[in-house]
């Protein structure tokens, strides 16, 4: 591994909440630092998800998004403007989130990446956070960390429902998003029909930067084997264990 450079003064002051955390500590923020994140999709769950890792000094960081931003995007992507609209939003959000770590290399993608560059992009990351809002992308970002042998923080959200868990094939253990999914059509899952409440798309999208950052640490407990799921009408989290299927195309050794 390559040598970690040390943090700046202004670094250990800006970074300084986080790093009196005995499990974080210099060391970890270091970490932090140097690592290397793709987040795909900039919407409901990007947006928050990618503020919460610029602030916590994730030094490299790639957004993938190809739409442009939209009067309806407001009421939950909170780093867009009414100025914004029209505009692209991994553009917009790079530039944005500049303004609170100067010293993070954030790279925006505005368009769609054929398979090799995408997978190129996925085998230089440390782990890979997908917000993406339909099957067919999330299927393709799944077989792609798996082959590349990368973790997938992945999130949704619809209505007053969420849901988040993580998936590392480093993990004998660990399923795949098809194992989870492994029939699922895209009509199954759409915002723009159901509608959304947007500090739900804020709540996933937060616990898939705090899921990120333990990762990247290495501390605590990850969602490996786990799924959460918010019912916000309600208020209630529930716990679901997930298994690997032995018989699964895409991450089974069978």
């Amino acid at each position: 591994m390559p040598e970690v450079k040390e943090l700046s003064d202004e670094q250990l002051l800006q970074y300084s909440r986080q790093i009196m955390l005995p499990q974080i500590d210099v060391v970890g923020q270091q970490k932090l630092t140097k690592a290397n994140v793709l987040v795909l999709g900039a919407g409901g769950l990007g947006c928050p998800a990618l503020f919460y890792l610029v602030s916590a000094g994730i030094g490299n960081i790639v957004i993938v998004d190809h739409d442009k931003i939209d009067l309806s995007n407001m009421q939950r992507q909170i780093l867009y403007g009414m100025q914004d609209v029209g505009q692209y939003k991994a553009q917009v959000a790079s530039e944005k989130l500049k303004q609170f770590a100067s010293g993070s290399s954030i790279i925006p993608i505005t368009y769609i990446p054929d398979d090799q560059e995408l997978l190129g992009y996925i085998e230089q990351a440390d782990l890979v956070l997908d917000g993406t809002d339909n099957f067919s992308a999330r299927y393709r970002h799944n077989q792609m960390c798996v082959n590349a042998n990368t973790p997938l923080i992945s999130g949704a959200v619809i209505r007053f429902e969420g849901q988040i868990t993580t998936f590392d094939i480093r993990n004998a253990h660990s399923p795949c998003y098809h194992c989870l999914y492994p029939n699922a059509q895209d009509e199954q899952l759409n915002c723009s029909e159901n509608g959304v409440l947007g500090p739900v798309a804020g709540m996933i999208g937060t616990m898939m930067a705090t899921e990120a950052v333990k990762l990247i640490v290495g501390i605590g407990e990850s969602l490996v084997g786990r799924l959460m799921l918010l019912d916000a009408l309600n208020m209630e989290w529930r716990s679901v264990k997930l298994r690997k299927d032995t018989n699964c195309p895409i991450c089974s050794s069978n």
